[in-house]
């Protein structure tokens, strides 16, 4: 298969999910970055512990690794994975209204961890907004994206963005 060709389509068009077995277990990260918008009132709250609901970034960090090992449940043609490694960073920019999520996933397998990496970041995203959703309502999530990845076939990936 050259670069452009989707792989979870078999020959006859149908969704196909991609069969592994011959290739090499090799160690595999893969590092996503993403982003929660919202008033600086809220993230002064959240940095102070005043969400009613608790540590919004322990609550979040617990839903982002829970995520990644639920992955391949969540999407459909993803193989289930054995991780070694899930890690969730959070920083607030207050002035901007931003916090940033940085998510890193590892693990020694057949296949790349870009998918764990995602949704690790995507839900830690959703648990700030479920957790902040009584005290803003126009709470915006993303962008989100691959920053990096490592492992297999494929080679080392650095988005310069």
């Amino acid at each position: 298969m050259s670069g452009g060709e989707l792989s979870h389509i078999d020959e006859k068009g149908r969704a196909s999910m991609v069969d592994v077995t011959e290739k090499d277990r090799t160690a595999r990260r893969a590092s996503v970055r993403g982003e929660v918008r919202l008033r600086p009132d809220v993230i002064d709250k959240i940095l102070s512990g005043g969400i009613a609901k608790g540590d919004v970034f322990q609550v979040a960090r617990v839903a982002a690794v829970c995520a990644a090992k639920k992955t391949s449940d969540l999407i459909p043609l993803c193989h289930p994975l054995s991780l070694t490694k899930v890690s969730v960073e959070f920083s607030a920019d207050r002035d901007a209204g931003i916090i940033v999520i940085e998510a890193e996933v590892k693990a020694m397998d057949r296949t790349g961890v870009e998918m764990e990496a995602l949704t690790a970041a995507t839900v830690a995203a959703l648990t700030i907004y479920d957790m902040c959703k009584a005290v803003q309502k126009d709470i915006s999530i993303g962008p989100f994206r691959l920053m990096e990845k490592e492992g297999g076939k494929s080679g080392p990936y650095k988005n310069e963005a």
